[in-house]
């Protein structure tokens, strides 16, 4: 049985985060920006480990201490954009942002309703970043984010009016869309660490398929392989788009059809065995993925090949 203190408070609402913190209750209810330079905040009152039902997005200006990417620690002094989704559970070793940091804008999904943004924010695959895949930002980028607040900061402090949310929208939107960019070019300036993960992915795809594994564990899961490169299941997906143009999914994909293409020129495995070897619980299912990879058939492959 959990403690109790194990257990994750969760908040329902962004008052309830306010009141955890000391803070008077935010101006509107389904968004806030707490500033941590002017807010009076009292941080040790917020619980160990919490789950939000809204969206934080937090910059903390030093994040202090070792970072870790992969199997690899590197270094870093500058701060950094951190974000997390609805049901997203925080806790004392996740670089928390919501102490010490200069902005911490919180969104309720409600606010966005009736907006593009309701369905866009979804796909903005950052929010599913574990901590330690933190935005960093340079100076510029650090300016402009910190400019996009300071609007955000404003709006909300001014009085409401027809646009007051349209505008907010907006602003919220542009945010995003810098993340996004910055993100892109993260991957771009680390380009060796991405490589380094790129070569234990296919070293650890390459041992399930050589040793028999998928046989007793099936086909790797998107989930499977980033555990054990300790990096979330998105980092992974956008780490491989940066670097091939495919998401994680479509490289384990492409990975089977390769093993698979080997296996049927070299081997007179049936079509079977070699779907079974690969992992598929139904050769039906193997057969399928095969055609709509190659447009052929595992047979039709074969004949060719011979």
């Amino acid at each position: 049985m959990k403690k109790e203190e194990d257990i994750p408070y969760k908040f329902d609402s962004l008052l309830d985060a306010y009141n955890a913190l000391g803070l008077p209750k935010p101006k509107h209810p389904l968004i806030g920006l707490i500033n941590g330079a002017s807010d009076d905040i009292v941080p040790e009152r917020l619980p160990k480990n919490h789950v939000l039902s809204f969206y934080k997005i937090s910059y903390k200006p030093k994040l202090g201490g070792k970072l870790k990417y992969g199997q690899n620690y590197y270094d870093f002094d500058e701060g950094g954009l951190l974000f997390a989704s609805p049901g997203q559970l925080i806790g004392a070793n996740d670089n928390d942002a919501s102490v010490c940091s200069e902005y911490t804008l919180l969104i309720h999904p409600d606010f966005f309703l009736g907006y593009p943004l309701a369905k866009i924010v979804k796909q903005y695959g950052f929010f599913s970043y574990s901590a330690n895949e933190t935005l960093h930002l340079s100076e510029d980028e650090k300016a402009t984010i910190m400019s996009i607040f300071r609007l955000i900061e404003t709006e909300l402090n001014s009085r409401i009016d027809d646009f007051s949310q349209d505008v907010i929208i907006s602003q919220i939107e542009l945010l995003l869309n810098y993340a996004n960019r910055f993100y892109k070019r993260q991957f771009i300036t680390r380009k060796a660490v991405s490589n380094d993960l790129l070569q234990k992915l296919e070293d650890l795809l390459d041992n399930h398929f050589n040793n028999e594994t998928a046989i007793s564990q099936g086909i790797p899961t998107v989930q499977f392989l980033s555990e054990k490169l300790n990096i979330s299941p998105s980092y992974l997906s956008d780490m491989l788009r940066s670097l091939t143009g495919q998401n994680a999914q479509q490289h384990i994909h492409n990975k089977l059809i390769e093993k698979a293409k080997e296996k049927l020129s070299t081997t007179s495995l049936s079509v079977s065995e070699v779907a079974y070897a690969l992992g598929f619980e139904h050769p039906q299912s193997f057969s399928k993925l095969f055609k709509t990879k190659t447009s052929l058939s595992p047979l039709e492959f074969r004949k060719s090949f011979n």
